[in-house]
């Protein structure tokens, strides 16, 4: 579930994306060491939410460069 107020995050690059999962992360393990249930439950759709945008930059990069995602094994 990803997050209500995290809106469109379309305009960051995949490094800001990237460093902002880092740090929600490290803030995610904090909320576990506090046994904080609400901040561990927004922490985890915020994260969601960058993991989404993330991926779906990730996907559009792959079929801009359309790289081949099949490996093909042959039998002899």
């Amino acid at each position: 579930m990803e997050h209500p107020f995290i809106n469109d995050l379309g305009d960051k690059s995949l490094e800001d994306l990237q460093t902002t999962i880092s740090d929600l992360t490290k803030k995610l393990n904090f909320a576990y060491r506090t046994s904080n249930g609400p901040l561990i439950s927004q922490i985890q759709m915020a994260i969601e939410s960058y993991r989404s945008a993330y991926n779906k930059k990730m996907n559009e990069l792959i079929d801009k460069q359309k790289i081949n995602m099949q490996i093909k094994v042959d039998k002899k």
